[in-house]
């Protein structure tokens, strides 16, 4: 069962990485996060094949986006899922609305994805693979990893399942963009979006929890003071 409220968001994305065990629902939000996550996109790519018409399509999104806001204000509970999703939908409602084009409704997407998979090799390559940065981060143990070849061997190669992801997406996606196959570009962002992210948590998860058991074990008693 997802955790509810501000405990369950210290244990949902990539907080789960620090945890001593793995959620594929608690990684995406919970059900409600996930819903919140595909609503929006789902009801364009509905909407617009079945009509051809980019003004019912965005108007749909957005209402959909917008709900999911008013009902975490109303119900009180923590709004950075909701507000980050409905951040990418106005992007993506105001470049399809000025364009005329409804594949523009999935750039902000595809840009974000090219910034990250940029990102994700940079650290690779500069040996501060991003995985690390984040595992530290979330465990308060900072860059202590560094100190351990065989750790920072298993963040590089987690950080390399991140990088794969980003790519990945780009290699389906961007084709079905340039080709305007916006029903199958719906559907790419759909299957690629919150289902592959949930897995590539578990796989990182999976190569990193070692480091997290080191980091919980004792460190040896010094020589006895006398």
């Amino acid at each position: 069962m997802a955790e509810t409220g501000a405990a369950g968001e210290d244990r949902r994305g990539v907080r789960m990485l620090a945890g001593a065990d793995f959620s594929l629902a608690d990684a995406v939000g919970g059900w409600r996060g996930t819903i919140e996550s595909i609503a929006p996109g789902l009801v364009f790519v509905v909407v617009f094949v079945s009509t051809r018409l980019i003004t019912p399509a965005v108007v749909a999104s957005l209402a959909v986006a917008l709900v999911a806001v008013v009902a975490r204000l109303v119900g009180r509970t923590p709004l950075t899922q909701a507000l980050g999703g409905a951040f990418g939908v106005v992007i993506g409602v105001v470049w399809a609305w000025r364009t005329g084009e409804a594949q523009n409704y999935y750039v902000w997407g595809l840009v974000t994805n090219v910034a990250f998979a940029l990102g994700v090799l940079v650290s690779i390559l500069v040996r501060w693979p991003v995985v690390g940065l984040v595992v530290g981060a979330m465990r308060g143990t900072g860059t202590a990893w560094r100190a351990d070849p065989a750790h920072v061997r298993r963040y590089v190669t987690a950080s390399w399942l991140w990088f794969a992801l980003f790519a990945v997406r780009l290699a389906v996606q961007v084709p079905l963009y340039l080709q305007a196959e916006v029903g199958w570009l719906g559907t790419a962002r759909l299957v690629m979006g919150v289902p592959l992210w949930a897995l590539t948590l578990w796989a990182t998860w999976a190569l990193v929890r070692e480091t997290a058991a080191a980091a919980a074990r004792p460190a040896p008693p010094g020589p006895a003071q006398t």
